[in-house]
């Protein structure tokens, strides 16, 4: 549990209480959290429009919207992970020499085309290595990756711009905040659905689907490791903006009868859902053709899967079982009553929120 990439705080202890903010396009989700023990503990969380995807990016907007943030919270610690979207960083798995993580951020600086697939000037990089698995009962261990006599070593690679990275932790201290880490999001759903699902998360072959605003993103995991992730330039508005002109209703109609979809509505949803659910389907060949291994489930998330219709559409396209998941079923909670009373409606779009203030721990 707790990747954690980006770090502000390069030598920096464990904490017990974060404050864990996603930045999404269309609207933030931020939390309040706390480790007791072995147990983690869901205090507060709130939901906010975000201006951000209205206007212009500038440390000084963001600067004031988390203000907004640690109003609507009720205050909290000093400290705060925040979530950035899949078009802020690129991830990546790949095999590097085995060597300390200090030296494995210059190596991927020094060679970004060759590691991550194109070149990243003026980028500050981070890096998880993944420890090595443990053979299948009667089977030999394995032997470890080697090009001539360097040992090669499964790694997820995070890159992101050096003045984006700046100009967050800018503006959270003229929030009164200190950055702990900052987490590409899809790191986050991992991180989230880890905890929602250990069992699955370790012994399993599954996809997660995150439905965001602008766009969607797909992430393989393969018994504990993210073997594969993309992003879909398909998300909520287009399926929102789709609905309301065949529906013939506005932007908001739309919105609220995305939820409550009818079956005579499935052609226009179909063929609106269907484009989404051929890319998906892609990355899922990709990753089964290159591995040889079945994803047995998919679990979505973000607001569109609530909707039965959509899960439906897309599980008659991927050819996989299609379901969603909660990110707060693991979670202990000590809400005002008020918050406890939606939490099962707004639990979903707290994955990725959540998953970054797991990095804390």
């Amino acid at each position: 549990m707790g990747w954690q990439f980006l770090n502000s705080v390069p030598a920096r202890r464990k904490r017990n209480q974060m404050l864990a903010v996603d930045l999404g396009s269309r609207t933030t989700k931020a939390v309040l959290v706390e480790r007791h023990g072995e147990a983690v503990v869901l205090t507060r969380y709130a939901l906010l429009d975000a201006p951000i995807y209205e206007k212009k990016f500038s440390a000084e907007l963001l600067a004031d919207h988390l203000r907004s943030v640690l109003a609507a919270i009720g205050g909290g610690p000093r400290f705060v992970t925040l979530a950035i979207d899949t078009e802020n960083a690129v991830v990546r798995t790949v095999e590097m020499p085995l060597m300390p993580v200090g030296e494995m951020r210059q190596l991927l600086k020094m060679n970004s085309k060759n590691f991550m697939q194109q070149d990243m000037p003026d980028c500050v990089f981070d890096c998880h290595i993944f420890p090595p698995r443990l053979p299948a009962a009667g089977a030999s261990p394995a032997e470890p990756v080697k090009n001539g006599s360097a040992v090669k070593v499964k790694t997820l690679a995070v890159g992101a711009k050096q003045q984006m990275v700046a100009d967050y932790q800018a503006a959270a201290k003229n929030a009164g905040l200190t950055t702990e880490c900052i987490v590409p999001g899809l790191i986050g759903l991992v991180n989230a659905f880890e905890l929602a699902q250990p069992q699955v998360f370790a012994n399993e072959t599954v996809a997660l689907v995150d439905l965001g605003f602008k766009h969607s993103t797909i992430c393989v995991l393969d018994r504990g490791e993210l073997a594969l992730s993309r992003t879909v330039a398909i998300g909520g508005d287009r399926l929102t903006a789709g609905l309301a002109e065949a529906m013939g209703v506005n932007y908001a109609a739309a919105e609220s009868a995305k939820l409550g979809l009818r079956p005579e509505d499935r052609p226009a949803v179909e063929s609106l859902v269907l484009p989404l659910g051929r890319e998906l389907r892609v990355s899922l060949d990709f990753f089964e053709h290159q591995r040889d291994t079945t994803v047995s489930q998919i679990y979505l998330s973000g607001a569109a899967a609530r909707s039965e219709l959509i899960l439906q559409i897309l599980h008659n396209e991927l050819m996989a079982e299609c379901k969603t998941w909660n990110p707060t079923a693991s979670l202990q909670t000590a809400l005002p009553a008020a918050q406890a009373a939606e939490l099962e409606r707004v639990g979903p779009q707290l994955d990725v929120a959540i998953g970054a203030g797991l990095a804390a721990f």
